[in-house]
């Protein structure tokens, strides 16, 4: 089932490119297991602000979109943001 967890770790892309000023430098990786994923968010040191956003609200929101989403593909999806 490796086509289903591609499609979270592109819509954590997306929605990252969207947030920060500098979307060359965002990246996401994924480490697949058997019932579950971890997507990896690195963004620009000046951009780690707007992805966490005030009191983590905007990170919050992320990790509900994705939970959503991987409920979808029957897939629990765990989203960290790397410093």
């Amino acid at each position: 089932m490796t086509g289903s967890g591609g499609n979270l770790k592109e819509l954590v892309l997306f929605v990252a490119r969207a947030l920060v000023d500098h979307p060359d430098a965002v990246e996401v990786s994924e480490i697949e297991g058997e019932q579950s994923s971890i997507i990896e968010l690195k963004v620009a040191k000046e951009d780690l602000g707007k992805v966490i956003g005030k009191q983590g609200r905007t990170a919050r929101a992320m990790r509900t979109i994705l939970s959503a989403a991987s409920t979808k593909v029957r897939k629990r999806a765990v989203l960290e943001i790397l410093e």
